[in-house]
């Protein structure tokens, strides 16, 4: 996944070298030519953080283009280099098609930076970006250039209570058949 970001255009250090499990990175520096530290380490100011977090809602959405989810994105898996924050940490990145999790995994990715910018710049917290990019994406109108407001409008659609109820009743019956088959696969064995 690494190299798949990288060739996205998503700011993850250069991969060298792939072998048998094996993946060598580039070392990220800081400005000084130090080990760049992580972004839970680095002091904020509002303004910075909200650059950052636009930086970084942005390689979001290069990743998604390119399909793929981080998965356990969040001030830990982030380091800061001279130019800003670039995302570590991708072995447990996702196929975004191949997931059944990844609508959550994204959203849980991007709310993760909400939560952690919004220390700084309380105007992210309660942004939607996740479910907002992730409903571009599923509509097919996902582009690194997609212009994004944090807002998603609520559902005017009625929830379907009948069909839930309808669902739950299924699995009740399905349980039922199933404990019955079980009592009388076990009578059989017995006998």
């Amino acid at each position: 996944m690494p190299c798949i970001a990288w060739a996205a255009g998503v700011r993850v250090p250069k991969p060298y070298i792939c072998s048998e499990g094996v993946l060598l990175m580039e070392l990220v520096t800081d400005a000084n030519g130090n080990a760049a530290p992580r972004l839970n380490d680095v002091e904020l100011s509002q303004e910075l953080a909200l650059q950052y977090h636009a930086m970084l809602i942005r390689q979001v959405v290069l990743m998604l283009c390119a399909g793929v989810i981080h998965g356990d994105l969040s001030e830990f898996n982030i380091l800061v280099d001279g130019e800003g924050p670039v995302i570590i940490d991708l072995p447990q990145a996702v196929d975004a098609a191949g997931n059944n999790s990844a609508a959550q995994m994204l959203e849980r990715d991007v709310n993760n930076l909400a939560d952690y910018f919004g220390q700084f710049a309380p105007s992210l917290r309660g942004s939607q970006f996740g479910k907002e990019i992730w409903g571009h994406y599923v509509a097919g109108q996902l582009t690194p250039d997609v212009v994004l407001t944090g807002r998603v409008a609520a559902s005017k659609r009625p929830p379907d209570v009948r069909g839930v109820l309808r669902e739950v009743e299924n699995i009740r019956k399905q349980e039922e058949s199933r404990l019955r088959y079980l009592k009388e696969r076990d009578q059989e064995a017995s006998e």
